[in-house]
């Protein structure tokens, strides 16, 4: 008899799943909602919310004749699985956020929010770049909402407008570097630099 763990893990839609209902812990989803936000097989998704039900990592609810899915908070490796999840929704792990880089003149990346588990973060993502692709900019938040399974809050802003604001000590420029972050590009020490000095970031 597998236990729990494995009936958790064992593939790449399977720990999509995961994320899912550990980033949205407080939200209920059909298995139509499932599908449709994570862009997957619907016969793949209804196989793999099973196993979930049977592992008592999700549970299953019923109203009006209507299937829904919320985590189970109480599963003994919820908190080691939200570490997990938090780690894996960093560069390299997550792979999408490799495409920051490509999407023009980019001078610094940086996550927060949602990816590390920072509520309290008026943003998820930090961009700063001239020239930058608004289609690829398009197809990198639609990338890392599916595998997040959740909704990005972005902020994109010039290389012009980002130093003015460091210079001003900007307050919503300080959230980003006072809280939990992580840059991915990082082509703006002196800025970084003066930011740490001032606010002993």
């Amino acid at each position: 008899m597998k236990n729990d763990l494995e009936e958790l893990f064992g593939s790449k839609e399977r720990w999509r799943l995961i994320k899912l209902f550990i980033l949205n812990d407080k939200k209920k989803y059909t298995s139509r909602d499932i599908i449709k936000r994570n862009k997957m097989d619907g016969r793949k998704a209804r196989s793999i919310i099973t196993q979930l039900v049977r592992a008592k990592f999700i549970k299953e609810t019923v109203k009006q004749g209507k299937k829904y899915y919320t985590v189970n908070k109480d599963f003994p490796f919820f908190a080691g699985l939200k570490q997990l999840v938090v780690k894996s929704n960093v560069y390299p792990q997550c792979a999408s956020l490799g495409k920051i880089k490509n999407l023009g003149n980019v001078k610094l990346g940086l996550v927060t929010g949602v990816f590390l588990d920072n509520p309290g973060s008026k943003a998820d993502l930090l961009i700063v770049g001239d020239h930058i692709s608004n289609a690829k900019m398009k197809h990198l938040l639609e990338d890392l909402e599916i595998e997040l399974g959740r909704e990005v809050n972005y902020s994109l802003m010039d290389l012009a407008e980002f130093k003015y604001r460091v210079n001003m000590f900007d307050k919503f420029i300080l959230e980003f570097f006072e809280g939990p972050h992580e840059m991915v590009v990082n082509k703006v020490q002196n800025e970084i630099r003066l930011l740490k000095r001032i606010k002993k970031i």
